[in-house]
């Protein structure tokens, strides 16, 4: 049982990230992700729930919209969905959902891709996602080690310095906690949290 339970998580914990008509997949996230699969308050049955339903939203989102999307990651645990990324025009964003919401199996979509005007998007944009990935990485290390905080159920991305925070918390001083480490990481501007709070059993 193990065995199926790590490989279905290695699927669930993907990160697909579309840009310029290509899908970038991080090898070492995998990793990092099956493990962290192994020991979260996720069954096995939302495991493979979750990992379908990323699978097929992310090709209906990509067939949809091609390279209108300049970056889009979907997340989903326990069949909640979060979508982060950068479009040009508020009607894509609008677009995006439709899509999404046409994907069977979700119980709740939150869409919180950004709206960047083409005028608005600086040369110095592939910095600042490089600044994110920076902030990503430091969220990692700090709710690993914040006491009373299970990071194998919390999800992230950060875009421009703000940060959305998804997944489960345990209890609402666990989620308050998590929002604390998060805020006060150097280069964090902002936090929207999507986490829903539930108890084990």
């Amino acid at each position: 049982m193990r065995t199926l339970i790590l490989s279905t998580a290695i699927l669930a914990t993907l990160s697909f990230s579309y840009t310029a008509q290509a899908i970038e997949f991080n090898p070492l996230s995998y990793v990092k992700g099956a493990v962290e699969a192994v020991v979260e308050d996720r069954s096995a049955g939302d495991i493979a729930k979750d990992t379908e339903i990323k699978t097929k939203m992310t090709a209906a989102v990509v067939d949809g919209m091609g390279t209108d999307v300049i970056s889009v990651n979907i997340d989903v645990y326990e069949q909640v969905v979060m979508l982060t990324g950068i479009v040009e025009e508020e009607k894509l964003k609008t677009q995006a959902t439709e899509i999404a919401r046409n994907v069977g199996g979700v119980k709740k979509l939150y869409n919180e891709m950004l709206v960047i005007p083409k005028v608005e998007q600086e040369k110095g944009m592939v910095e600042g996602l490089v600044d994110d990935t920076v902030i990503e990485t430091k969220i990692n290390a700090q709710l690993l080690d914040a006491k009373a905080v299970n990071v194998t159920n919390f999800r992230w991305r950060s875009l421009g310095g703000h940060v959305f925070l998804f997944g489960r918390a345990l209890s609402k001083d666990e989620l308050n906690k998590a929002i604390r480490v998060v805020t006060d990481i150097k280069g964090v501007t902002n936090v929207t949290q999507r986490v829903m709070v539930k108890p084990k059993g």
